[in-house]
């Protein structure tokens, strides 16, 4: 068996899942980041991206019995949150009184304060992080209710406000362009 190897799109480094592969993109594990794991990867042709936290979740689920080639990769991250100069009525809301006050919210009123890749999708895993132990790359407050979450790929985004208790899935649009689109109707 050789050192580095795929199998069923997943990296094996000497027989340990370090990470998986989708197209041209290599999502490999921080802990195995090596000269030799580096030069392997480019002789792939494989864009390397190191990230904490892929080890442990794909042996996860090895032990939780699942077939390692069913893991998903994980999605980008995007995290928005209100604009300082944004209506005071939108603040710390929960979803359906925001709707009342102006329906569904709309980018027009955030701005993003992260966008990066997790060692998670998991929505309740992120809320934590951003509110226990910050990405140093996070320009915002804490994640609260009113901000929203943003899971996305290069296919299609996923958008979540944090809610009063847990999430909702919500559509998150512009609204100049919504408005656009109900005057060429």
């Amino acid at each position: 068996m050789g050192g580095i190897e795929i199998k069923n799109g997943l990296l094996v480094y000497y027989g340990n899942p370090a990470g998986y592969v989708k197209d041209d993109r290599a999502t490999v594990d921080t802990m195995f980041q090596s000269k030799e794991f580096e030069e392997w990867l480019s002789e792939k042709k494989f864009n390397a991206n190191w990230a904490e936290g892929i080890f442990e979740r794909l042996s996860k689920g090895e032990q939780l019995g699942s077939p390692l080639e069913t893991i998903s990769p994980l999605k980008n991250v995007r995290i928005w949150q209100l604009k300082s100069d944004s209506d005071l009525e939108l603040r710390f809301r929960n979803y359906d009184e925001v709707l009342k006050v102006s329906g569904e919210p709309s980018k027009n009123n955030y701005d993003v304060v992260f966008d990066g890749e997790l060692e998670t999708n998991d929505l309740e895993s992120i809320y934590t992080k951003f509110n226990m132990d910050h990405p140093t790359d996070f320009k915002g407050h804490s994640l609260s209710i009113s901000d929203v979450v943003e899971l996305y790929d290069e296919n299609s985004s996923e958008f979540n406000y944090v809610d009063q208790f847990g999430f909702k899935a919500i559509e998150f649009a512009d609204q100049s362009h919504e408005q656009g689109m109900t005057l060429g109707m």
